[in-house]
């Protein structure tokens, strides 16, 4: 087992032991993401690399609730967003514009 596999099993059960999977929803957990995502904003504005590690580990811990809930492995999530971009072709420019290779 993949040490990302571990760490979503110790959280899923975190998440479990106090009832978030039981008692919560989809919406509500993507309310909470919202909320992560904002001090995430909040965070790289003003270089905060403590709290930006601290929100990027709180969204991820948002969506695993999320992907509990609606009782699919995150990595299989992770899987199938990185099979639908890889073969994408093109770049970011230097004005952050994606630019598409035909």
């Amino acid at each position: 087992m993949s040490t990302f596999n571990i760490i979503e099993l110790d959280v899923v059960r975190w998440g479990e032991a106090r009832g978030i999977i039981q008692n919560s929803n989809s919406a509500a957990q993507v309310k909470k993401t919202q909320e992560e995502v904002q001090e995430l904003v909040d965070a790289i504005a003003v270089n905060d690399k403590a709290g930006i590690i601290d929100a990027i580990g709180d969204v991820m811990v948002t969506l695993t609730m999320i992907a509990a809930i609606e009782d699919l492995p995150l990595v299989a999530c992770y899987q199938a967003a990185y099979d639908q971009i890889k073969n994408r072709k093109g770049y970011l420019d230097a004005n952050g514009l994606w630019i598409k290779e035909s």
